[in-house]
């Protein structure tokens, strides 16, 4: 696992019975984005994709929207005093021609933000900096994704078998993207959630695959603001979350036309919006 785990003592005590012993730990560390050689923004990440993670986070910034966008990724030598490289600084250039939109301090504050503090200046500034609709017809060519509880019910299980380092350490949080078919197109982990869906996100941008039309992506934990915000940011229709979601998040779905499931476990779910996608009079004959 290189830096994603780390071993650390422990004592356990288990029944009143004291031992110390080895634990495997996820790492933390901080990664300093840098966007054409002028520092951005400092996120606490577990290592690794980090050039997917910084690719990511300029896609939901409204920097980037496709990978001929993309000119390189890469870490930063001298991070030290003795010149070493720490690993923990990139540098994104964007491709010769790219606007790069004005990202102030305010951007930055609710961008990042997993509790929505700035209301309605939040949904405003993901109104304007979009790159696309949420649209799974393509402009009315296809029909719109249909999703049956049955099929949601069946994604955290299959999420979780996915999960390499949290069997190790049971500290991580994952994203996945699933088809509409609920097949497994891309799991990535981190301990921060919105980390995690930024590795998706920049993978798919990687690959040319934005915008994500006709995915579902699903989160284990609750459903923020933020991650709302970098699903409509990546065209996602679907946003399904174990836990619960945020007020703003729900007003977010309901105003881009995304499908936000919350509570999802078990059978039980909750749809906040986009219902239009669930399958709920197949679901109501059967209960």
């Amino acid at each position: 696992m290189g830096r994603v785990t780390e071993r650390r003592k422990v004592i356990r005590i288990r029944d009143g019975v004291v031992s110390a012993r080895p634990d495997t730990l996820v790492a933390e560390e901080p990664l300093e984005i840098r966007l054409n050689g002028k520092p951005l923004a400092i996120t606490m990440r577990t290592p690794g994709d980090d050039f997917a993670l910084a690719a990511g986070f300029l896609v939901s910034e409204g920097v980037l929207g496709a990978a001929d966008e993309l000119q390189n990724i890469v870490y930063c030598a001298g991070a030290t005093v003795d010149g070493s490289n720490t690993y923990n600084i990139v540098d994104v250039r964007t491709a010769p021609g790219v606007v790069i939109p004005d990202i102030t301090l305010e951007r930055n504050v609710y961008t990042t933000s997993s509790c929505g503090l700035c209301g309605k200046a939040s949904l405003d500034a993901v109104r304007t900096t979009a790159r696309w609709t949420i649209d799974d017809t393509h402009g009315g060519t296809t029909p719109p994704v249909r999703l049956g509880p049955e099929l949601l019910a069946s994604l955290p299980d299959r999420l979780r078998a996915a999960q390499r380092v949290f069997d190790r350490t049971g500290g991580l949080h994952a994203a996945a993207l699933f088809t509409e078919d609920g097949e497994l197109v891309d799991i990535r982990e981190d301990v921060g959630r919105h980390n995690a869906v930024d590795k998706l996100v920049g993978r798919a941008l990687q690959n040319g695959s934005l915008p994500l039309s006709r995915t579902v992506l699903l989160v284990s934990g609750r459903a923020s603001f933020e991650l709302a915000q970098k699903a409509v940011m990546a065209g996602i229709p679907v946003l399904a979350a174990v836990s619960a979601p945020s007020s703003l998040a729900v007003d977010l779905a309901a105003e881009s036309n995304l499908t936000l499931v919350g509570f999802l476990r078990g059978t039980s779910m909750n749809v906040y919006a986009g219902e239009h996608r669930i399958a709920l009079q197949a679901a109501a004959a059967q209960g």
